[in-house]
Parts: structure tokens; C-alpha cells; sequence
């Protein structure tokens, strides 16, 4: 033991401090490269139907359960749609609230709007996939029902799928519009410096590992191919993403298709969300794993690389807290005392890197919301409460993942939406 203890503990911290610190690097370098090819002479924003060369119809799908708090302004924002063909299918996933008799008031309101009821909530990939065989269009663009759609965010989605007959999904660009509180502030900052980074550097080596479950679109054809979103899965949105890929359907990221999000401004709200997210990657991860690793899914093979390291990484710092706590009571070389997990050099480094990382981000998604450098100072805590709340839940995700014996349905239930 007292031989093995100080090169584990080396490695080790070097692993735990290196790591973030190369990746960081990696998504900056990614997302500057995303920018400068695709993105820096783009449109800022506004509309793009007169570049487009056709207008194939959409339906927008909108899987509800206990949404009569927000269905009104969602529906509102979706039919101020700047697209000449398209029609709303609201799916009542069994809610328990006024949601039904909202949805049905707003039908007679707007005449783009259909309604399907679901006397039992069956979960939200059983609501999709209910919408998608409603629908008669070939492209969907699906949202949340407490999401606000950008007027001209179809537009910029159809035109991946006009450009390319490969591509199956497009993903949109999230924003936080719950912003009242230290979470929701530093979330803010979270989907442009790391979510929004992700995407794009992902998208520079070709595959993504998930799509933004609250908005993005669909070539239906695509989706029939992947045998549409599994109803069994815990998070739809990862799932659909690994199966369309698979299947070799391209997955491209739009920044300028904007959608105002709720999210968790409560540490339990949070929690929930962060564990929710991480038990649905390791469960894609182990699910496709035997598909992933065959050599005509090579291109995967970075994506399922980087997120094996992720696992490696966190169970390495618990580990390192675990010995920390009991360096006193174990053997250990004489000389040897209680270390700290980053030197201060390097602690300067990382905290130095992590704001440059939102610098370079807020710098890049500064086109589609200008308000984002008044947050710059709340980002200072972001390693401290988002780095240690991911740490846990991924730490939890794995056994809960493993031990837990999936039910034929994956139901949903309302979560926290903030203080707005």
C-alpha cells in the first residue's frame, strides 16, 4: 500500500486536473473553428426564407403533461411562425391539470393548432412518436410546452434539411430565460460556455452526442429509418440521437434557431434534472455500446472515447476525496501528508482557462442574445456548484443505471421550472 499510494495518487491528480483542462481547450478550439467556417458569415439572426428554395410543410409538435401554466404564450409564440407552411400538433400526455381543456380552448383559437389527448401519461417519446403519425409532413420541428420558439427558428432549420438529403436532425440553440436567482444566472452562462461550445466542436468532428431535447427538427423518413424515439429510454433526446446516427444520418446544430427555455433554479430541482441527463447517457452508452465499437461506426468512436474518459475522470476525483478523508487512518510513507487536489499554480491555470472558455463563448453567442457580458462576473462560481453537482450525479448515475431494471415506459413528471 504505502509502495502503490503515491503513484496512484500522482497519476490521479494529475488525470483529474489535466483533463478538463485539455478539454477546455478542445471545445474553445472546436467552437472558434465552427464559428469561422460556418457561423461568422452567416445571417445574424432575422429571417431566411428568401434564401431558402423551397417551403415544405412542418408540423410543430408540442408533448405536453401538466403544462396549463405556460401552454398559452407557447402556442402564442409558435403560431407567430415566419413560415408559410405549418401546423401546431399539441399532444396531452395524460396531464392531470387544466391542460386538456387549455389545449382544447386554444384549438378553437388558432386554426393551425391540432390536439391529441392521451388518457394515460405514457411519457414523452410515446408523445412524439403519437404526433409524428398524426402529422402527414415529412419534416417535424418538436419543442417543449413551456419553451418560446424564435419567430424565425423554422426557417433556419429547414434549411439543413433543403441543403442536404442526409440530414436527419437538426438541433436548436437553447437559451435560459429563468435567470432570477445564483443557479439560473450561472446556467445562462453554462449553455453558451460549455453546451453551446460542445455542440459546436462536436459538430466540427462530425458527430454530436445529443440533440437539445426542447427544440429540434426532424426528417420523418430519418426517424422511420431509427425506428423513432424509444419509449423505454430515459432521456429521448440522447437516445434518438445515437439511433439516427447509427443508422448514418447526419445530426447538424443550428445557433440562430432560438428557443427561450425554463430550467431548475432549486438545488433539488437541479439535481433531479443533472441525474435525470446522466443516467441517460450511461444508458445509451451502454446500450449501443456493441454497435458503436464496430468498425463501420468508427466515426462515433471519438464521441464514445471522450464520454468512457468522462466516467474514468469522475470516479478518479471520488476516488481522491475518498483518500483524502482517510489519509490519517491509512498507511502511507513516512513523510508523506495530506494532499490537496490542485496546487495553486495549477488551480490559477484551470480557474483562468474556465473564464476564457466563457469569454470566447460569450463572445461567439453574443449574436443571439447581447445581454449575456452582464453575467461574466457570476461565472466565477460556476466550477464550484455545476463541476460538483455533474461530479455527483454521474457518480450515482452508473450503479443507479446498472442496478435498476428499466420498466417498458418512461414516463414523465412536471419539473422545476425555475422563478420567473
Amino acid at each position: 500500500m504505502e509502495n502503490w499510494l503515491p503513484l496512484y495518487l500522482s497519476s490521479t491528480l494529475s488525470f483529474a486536473y489535466y483533463y478538463p483542462l485539455l478539454m477546455a481547450y478542445v471545445w474553445m478550439i472546436g467552437g472558434i473553428i465552427y464559428y469561422i467556417k460556418w457561423e461568422r458569415n452567416q445571417p445574424n439572426g432575422g429571417s431566411i426564407l428568401n434564401s431558402l428554395p423551397a417551403y415544405p410543410h412542418v408540423s410543430i409538435l408540442v408533448p405536453c403533461h401538466n403544462e396549463g401554466d405556460n401552454l398559452s404564450e407557447t402556442i402564442a409564440a409558435l403560431n407567430r411562425q415566419n413560415y408559410p407552411y405549418f401546423d401546431i400538433i399539441a399532444i396531452n400526455d395524460g396531464s392531470t391539470d387544466n391542460t386538456g381543456e387549455l389545449l382544447d380552448k386554444l384549438n378553437k383559437k388558432y386554426s393551425r393548432l391540432r390536439v391529441v389527448h392521451l388518457e394515460e401519461n405514457q411519457g414523452k417519446a410515446m408523445a412524439l412518436r403519437m404526433g409524428a403519425m398524426v402529422s402527414s409532413n415529412e419534416f417535424l420541428v418538436c419543442i417543449d410546452g413551456d419553451a418560446l420558439l424564435d419567430s424565425n427558428a423554422t426557417g433556419w432549420i429547414m434549411r439543413h434539411f433543403l441543403s442536404s438529403p442526409r440530414v436527419g436532425a437538426v438541433t436548436g440553440n437553447p437559451r435560459v430565460r429563468t435567470r432570477s436567482t445564483l443557479l439560473g444566472k450561472i446556467q445562462v452562462g453554462e449553455f453558451s460556455s460549455i453546451v453551446g461550445l460542445i455542440k459546436r466542436a462536436q459538430r466540427v468532428y462530425g458527430r454530436l452526442f445529443s440533440i437539445s431535447g426542447v427544440i429540434a427538427g426532424f426528417r420523418k423518413s430519418a426517424l422511420q429509418d431509427a425506428d423513432y424515439w424509444s419509449v423505454d429510454a430515459i432521456t429521448e433526446d440522447i437516445d434518438i440521437t445515437w439511433k439516427l446516427q447509427l443508422k448514418g444520418w447526419d445530426i447538424r446544430f443550428e445557433p440562430n434557431a432560438l428557443c427561450w427555455i425554463l430550467m431548475p433554479e432549486t438545488l433539488k430541482g437541479l439535481w433531479q434534472q443533472r441525474l435525470r441527463w446522466a443516467q441517460g447517457g450511461v444508458e445509451v452508452f451502454i446500450r449501443y455500446l456493441p454497435q458503436v465499437i464496430r468498425l463501420r461506426q468508427r466515426r462515433l468512436w471519438l464521441l464514445l472515447t471522450e464520454y468512457f474518459i468522462s466516467i474514468l475522470w469522475t470516479y478518479g476525483v471520488i476516488s481522491l476525496i475518498i483518500l483524502w478523508a482517510l489519509m490519517p487512518f491509512i498507511p502511507h510513507p513516512e513523510g508523506m501528508t495530506a494532499f490537496s487536489f490542485i496546487p495553486s499554480s495549477a488551480g490559477l491555470l484551470l480557474g483562468l482557462t474556465c473564464l476564457i472558455q466563457f469569454a470566447v463563448s460569450f463572445y461567439i453567442d453574443g449574436r443571439y442574445e447581447k445581454s449575456l457580458g452582464r453575467l461574466y462576473y457570476w461565472m466565477i462560481w460556476y466550477p464550484l456548484v455545476y463541476w460538483l453537482i455533474n461530479l455527483l450525479t454521474m457518480t450515482v448515475a452508473l450503479p443507479k443505471t446498472l442496478l435498476t431494471q428499466r420498466s417498458s415506459r418512461a414516463t414523465w413528471v412536471s419539473p422545476d421550472r425555475g422563478i420567473r
